[in-house]
């Protein structure tokens, strides 16, 4: 009997007449030398329209055994299980006999081969490599020469196994690949939609909903299953993970894979993602990360997002990503007492905002509409931080606060005693770390008069801190309220450096009470500064037996602050190194 060879290429017949003469080219000999996937399996086509790949698209008529580029199931064959007949003439693997799949012209043999037909696959027209085409020459020298039989090589699917030493490998090799697959998953939406191949098992294994999923009292039986609201790829980086332990994440996918791992509870992968967002955390993308990380449930990394913003306010808002955060994201950062920058450009940050959010609702720009979408965000800039300068020449103008908010400001910042106002006026510290405080007397008296007088104390010290208050002594009649004036003044250059007009309420002991600054105040090493408090109010107490030099020790890492103390000249109410006001200095270093 005589075979039929139908040939890969169109415009390329092969004639056993010319293989008998020896033209054994590669290019020209009937040899199909697949490279379409690992081992000779066809990879898999991720286009949900698109047919299932095939294993290697090659169709044997031999005892009703039929492999074609329409048959997906790789275990339809007798070697893994399937149905099908086993074919009567099949290639072993050896150094003379490699596991190659092609077609070439053989010598006699069994009946059942001698009528074989291949048909044409995807990879079947590429050119085979040299190295493959010095095999096939091989396998054809070891057999009996005739013009008439052909044997088909074919890397025996039942195999692959063979080449995978591990566990880790051989799940691996299954990953997005359709050999053994038994569920289908349609990822995406519209055009973008693909088809992966997966595994229950695998699955089931890796992640407690799959497991519910597969194997739950409500499993599904469905081959395919829908998954619109994820991305293909978060989806592929997910059954990477899954199958093979490996973290395949980017700037472009990691916020999707994220997702993916939240949904389908892999918390190992959540873990990769968080730290890759960590790494790459910068003050331009803290905004839009902080969003994601509330959205998501991190709080570390939400965190870690305010922490960065405390530290880079003025970058993060100046940020593109920064009015595009919902608004429990902004009302979150404007709580905050640590932000490092001042009252107005924060104004000015929350009516940007408001332009787009308002925008975003197709909604005119009135200051009536930015209020509006401003809502709780609005009660949380602290005006009365302000200067007097700042908030008229901003805030007042801006046509956002009512008339009555205005004016109750404006007496605010002019007026003693300073009527309340509705906004909050507690400082905000941008530092880090612990709070400290020294103590210049060692000894409280009773009746420090004043008259309008500052009391003064000139100081320096040994390394560089932000003052951000004073402790000052109350009153010696009980309860009662006190206005002041506190300031740090440059002593060269007579320069204000930080102050702020406010009060505070003493209950009558001989405490001090924390009078603090609108921001803090840097202080430089040996550089000399004067602190500065105007009080008005009844008779106080006051320190004695006051030190010239006053260190302080940090209790966790040793180091230490040194104050010294001098007299400062000048219109002063009498405070000196030995006795006075200005007991107490609240600084971070």
């Amino acid at each position: 009997m005589r075979c039929c060879v139908c040939l890969f290429t169109q415009s390329l017949e092969c004639s056993p007449s010319k293989m008998a003469a020896g033209e054994s080219n590669s290019r020209s000999s009937c040899l199909n030398l697949s490279n379409s996937g690992p081992l000779g399996n066809a990879p898999p086509s991720n286009s949900a329209h698109s047919s299932p790949a095939s294993n290697g698209g090659v169709v044997v008529a031999a005892g009703g055994m039929n492999r074609g580029a329409g048959n997906a199931n790789p275990r339809t064959g007798p070697e893994n299980g399937g149905g099908g007949a086993e074919p009567a003439v099949r290639s072993t693997p050896s150094a003379h006999n490699p596991p190659r799949q092609s077609v070439c012209p053989s010598g006699a043999t069994s009946g059942a081969a001698s009528n074989m037909t291949a048909t044409p696959s995807s990879s079947s027209t590429s050119s085979s490599s040299s190295s493959a085409s010095s095999d096939a020459s091989a396998a054809v020298a070891s057999l009996p020469s005739s013009p008439a039989s052909v044997l088909v090589y074919r890397e025996p699917v039942y195999n692959w196994q063979a080449t995978k030493s591990t566990v880790k490998e051989r799940f691996a090799f299954l990953f997005n690949n359709e050999v053994l697959s038994d569920v289908h998953f349609l990822v995406g939406k519209g055009m973008g939609v693909q088809r992966i191949p997966a595994h229950r098992f695998a699955l089931a294994v890796g992640s407690a909903v799959f497991d519910a999923m597969f194997n739950g009292g409500m499993a599904t039986t469905s081959t395919e299953i829908e998954l619109p609201d994820v991305e293909p790829a978060a989806f592929l980086a997910l059954l990477k993970f899954l199958y093979s332990d490996e973290v395949q994440i980017g700037p472009e996918t990691v916020m999707t894979t994220l997702y993916s791992a939240k949904k389908y509870a892999v918390p190992a992968l959540e873990a990769h993602c968080v730290e890759f967002l960590k790494k790459n955390l910068r003050a331009d993308n803290a905004f839009m990360l902080l969003t994601q990380a509330r959205l998501f449930d991190e709080p570390q990394l939400a965190s870690l997002c305010l922490e960065n913003i405390d530290k880079n306010t003025a970058d993060a808002l100046a940020a593109e990503g920064f009015t595009d955060v919902d608004l429990d994201t902004l009302v979150a950062v404007l709580e905050r007492d640590t932000l490092g920058l001042r009252e107005v450009r924060l104004f000015g940050a929350a009516v940007r905002w408001a332009e787009a959010e308002a925008q975003r609702q197709q909604l005119q720009p009135t200051p009536e509409n930015k209020r509006r979408v401003l809502g709780k965000a609005l009660s949380l800039i602290r005006f009365p931080l302000m200067t007097i300068e700042e908030f008229a020449a901003g805030p007042a103008q801006s046509g956002i606060l009512t008339d009555r908010e205005v004016v109750s400001l404006f007496l605010h910042f002019t007026v003693n005693p300073k009527p309340h106002v509705e906004f909050i006026d507690r400082p905000r510290c941008c530092l880090r770390g612990k709070e400290c405080s020294i103590t210049r007397f060692s000894q409280v008296e009773s009746r420090w008069g004043y008259s309008g007088t500052s009391d003064r104390i000139r100081f320096s010290v040994n390394r560089r801190i932000f003052v951000v208050g004073f402790g000052l002594y109350g009153s010696i009649h009980g309860p009662t309220d006190y206005q002041v004036n506190i300031q740090i003044i440059h002593t060269d250059s007579n320069t204000v450096l930080g102050q702020n007009d406010t009060g505070f309420s003493c209950d009558g002991t001989a405490s001090t009470f924390r009078v603090m600054f609108k921001e803090p105040v840097e202080i430089l090493p040996s550089v000399n500064y004067i602190a500065c408090a105007t009080l008005k109010g009844p008779d106080s107490h006051y320190g004695t037996k006051g030190m010239r030099k006053v260190t302080h020790e940090a209790p966790a890492t040793g180091t230490k602050t040194c104050f010294t103390f001098c007299y400062a000249a000048g219109n002063n109410n009498g405070t000196s190194v030995e006795d006075g006001q200005i007991p107490e200095v609240i600084f971070y270093t």
